[in-house]
């Protein structure tokens, strides 16, 4: 019966999204006034949102810029890697057998698979920053900021790795049977254990609004934004047609999305490798075509990770710029990982928090390392013919120009890469702000969560990148501040039980399936 709904819910959606394709140009001309009211109100939200989360920290100066939610991920990010004793490193091993499957019970609770949990997290977190904003990233802060990215990434896998685990450690179940996770539990309940259970639901409740707000810019119409703006450098027309575009995104999205996590967890684990796969081959080929350069652009980056004369106040800004293009591209210390680790099928909480810690190392370390140097080696960060896309917020279609440069064919090779990036990063956002919806107000309103992101879908397309960016950032960064408050207060249950699991594990205790 729920397979029948299911197909007719789908098919409805469908019907509906494309009956509106052939808009008339009279109807499309009348929409542009919306459309700019609408990008010029999301400006003043951002100027609001930012006045607080983006609180410079740097009062002393005139030049260096250093925003209050920058310090508090690279100071909760630094902290755990110590208070773990680097598990980030001393885990990598296992974690790669854990998601091969070689611990894996197939009868333990949950509703994925840890390789599931691991790919519909990363389908969330690689995606356009990884190809759009580390190109952002270099352009205006130069080479240096990779090697902070790089930072962020390694610091970051221990951020991941704790909250994923208290993701797990207090996951509950709907009526439904399906899981539900996440900071807004870990938050509300964990504290509650502590004796905080007011300060943790206020905590909780910011971090779902923050989250909800998120899935909708920065998961979703951002994506849209910026895929759209890649794939008209291929596809021109689209430039005559935004919206177009935004309804096609509009209804293959809808059409995964009302399968709820398992429908979603089934695409990310066929879409991200092949993904990842097509892009990281396509940078590989162009390192190799200039392989003499490599150690040049390393010399770049590292000289100006550290150089007082680079952008926006010198070393500062240059770090500055890099942990926040990462923190958006890895959302490690954001907790929206946690959401979707809570579902996955494990007996030990500490295990799907091992397997969380590749997400940054993939996303960061790997994917936005190889953009960046095909950035620096063919110059298109500083390219005056390019301005105009670092200008715009477009690093979308900066990376493709660069590309392009390389190899004749590739914008249209990356043109499907980001297509794909895109669809995924949005399917998986939408779990998470639908999970937190649910949590607000009860799981009878999946269903207008739902429509409301298609609606965001949609105004993806005609919202200029820009503001577009700035607030995805405004969200997604900002849900650090209630996470990171409480996994500050909470990581102390997460290192005993890390120390209990990683005991067994070393002593041959734990259960292996194959």
């Amino acid at each position: 019966m729920t397979s029948l709904f299911g197909r007719v819910a789908r098919g409805l959606l469908a019907a509906c999204l494309l009956t509106l394709l052939p808009l008339s140009t009279a109807v499309a001309a009348q929409a542009e006034g919306f459309m700019g009211t609408v990008d010029r109100a999301m400006g003043a939200v951002n100027g609001v949102i930012s006045s607080v989360f983006f609180y410079d920290v740097a009062f002393w100066s005139d030049t260096i810029t250093i925003p209050f939610v920058v310090i508090w991920l690279v100071v909760a990010s630094t902290f755990l890697t110590v208070r773990m004793g680097f598990i980030n490193l001393r885990a990598f091993k296992h974690a790669l057998q854990v998601t091969a499957g070689k611990f894996t019970d197939p009868n333990a609770p949950g509703d994925v698979s840890h390789f599931q949990a691991l790919t519909t997290a990363l389908s969330a977190t690689v995606g356009l920053g990884n190809i759009a904003g580390v190109a952002i990233a270099v352009s205006t802060g130069g080479p240096g900021a990779t090697f902070w990215m790089i930072c962020a990434g390694l610091l970051g896998m221990t951020a991941k790795f704790t909250e994923c685990t208290l993701g797990q450690k207090y996951r509950g179940t709907l009526p439904d049977g399906t899981v539900i996770g996440g900071p807004m539990l870990y938050l509300s309940k964990g504290l509650a254990e502590m004796g905080l259970a007011g300060p943790g639901r206020v905590l909780a409740v910011v971090f779902a609004v923050l989250c909800i707000g998120g899935s909708l810019a920065g998961g979703n119409a951002f994506q849209v934004s910026q895929s759209m703006n890649a794939l008209q450098q291929t596809v021109p027309a689209l430039a005559d047609a935004p919206w177009a575009y935004g309804l096609l995104m509009s209804v293959l999205v809808g059409i995964v999305i009302i399968g709820g996590i398992r429908r979603i967890a089934a695409v990310a684990d066929k879409v991200v490798p092949l993904m990842a796969g097509v892009y990281i081959a396509g940078a590989v080929t162009i390192l190799l075509m200039n392989f003499t350069a490599i150690p040049g652009a390393f010399g770049a980056i590292i000289s100006g990770a550290f150089n007082a004369d680079a952008m926006y106040g010198g070393f500062i800004g240059v770090l500055v710029i890099g942990f926040q293009r990462a923190a958006f591209s890895n959302e490690a210390g954001a907790g929206s990982a946690a959401i979707a680790h809570s579902a996955a099928k494990t007996d030990f909480p500490v295990r799907e928090g091992i397997v969380a810690l590749l997400e940054p190392f993939v996303d960061t370390v790997v994917i936005c390392t190889m953009t960046a140097l095909v950035i620096v080696i063919t110059g298109a960060y500083n390219n005056p013919d390019y301005a105009q896309f670092v200008t715009t917020n477009q690093g979308a279609a900066l990376t493709s120009r660069a590309m392009g440069e390389q190899i004749a064919f590739f914008p249209y090779v990356l043109s499907i890469a980001v297509f794909l990036f895109a669809f995924s990063t949005m399917v998986s956002w939408s779990y998470y702000g639908e999970r937190c919806w649910v949590w607000m107000f009860g799981a009878k309103a999946s269903m207008s969560y739902r429509v409301l992101f298609l609606i965001f879908t949609f105004l993806g397309s005609i919202i200029t990148a820009t503001n577009v960016l700035e607030f995805g950032d405004l969200m997604i960064l900002g849900l650090a501040i209630p996470n990171l408050a409480g996994v500050y207060l909470l990581h102390g249950k997460v290192r005993a039980d890390l120390k209990e699991y990683w005991g067994k594990y070393e002593r041959g205790e734990l259960k292996t399936f194959k």
